[in-house]
């Protein structure tokens, strides 16, 4: 499923505002974002009570349930690239197939009780980590594997419009 119009050329999330979501990656502080994530997570526990929760609306898109696993486990890949950022000068992260992923981990098929649990579990520890980042540590470097360079902030800010697009797509208004 896209995440973004083209996430080949990632940088247009940081310099303009979403078409579809309307999230402006420039416009928040970036010390904000712990907080960003936990409220995130907990309008996600919402979602997950949707009796509907499994249902596709189209081909093209993921149910509620399967967009809440993405986004559990972003919060999961995306705690530990900022913990090589933290650790390790100019990390290059491990790849990471989104779409793989939610087939092999059957994500329309998971409880969504349990998913919950994990999106807050997983919500709580990167939100934790970045409460530790503070004055020069936004600006240490990460390398995605398609040669993507990121700082700590740039990556905070591109990441926080993953979780909130979804919100979008599930019907979410922000």
């Amino acid at each position: 499923m896209p995440i973004v119009p083209d996430d080949k050329n990632w940088t247009w999330v940081l310099e303009r505002p979403c078409p579809d979501c309307g999230f402006e990656a420039a416009t928040y502080p970036r010390e904000a974002t712990a907080a960003m994530i936990r409220h995130n997570a907990s309008v996600w526990q919402a979602v997950l009570r949707q009796p509907d929760v499994r249902s596709r609306p189209d081909d093209r898109m993921w149910s509620p349930l399967e967009y809440a696993c993405h986004v559990r486990d972003v919060f999961r890949i995306y705690d530990r690239r900022l913990e090589l950022m933290l650790t390790e000068d100019d990390p290059l992260y491990p790849n990471w197939d989104q779409d793989a992923t939610a087939v092999e981990d059957r994500y329309g098929e998971q409880d969504p009780v349990v998913v919950g649990r994990e999106l807050d579990a997983s919500a709580a520890a990167l939100a934790d980590r970045f409460d530790t980042v503070h004055g020069e540590q936004w600006d240490r470097p990460g390398t995605r594997s398609d040669g993507a360079h990121f700082t700590v902030e740039s990556f905070a800010r591109y990441l926080m419009h993953d979780p909130i697009h979804h919100l979008h797509d599930v019907g979410v208004p922000q």
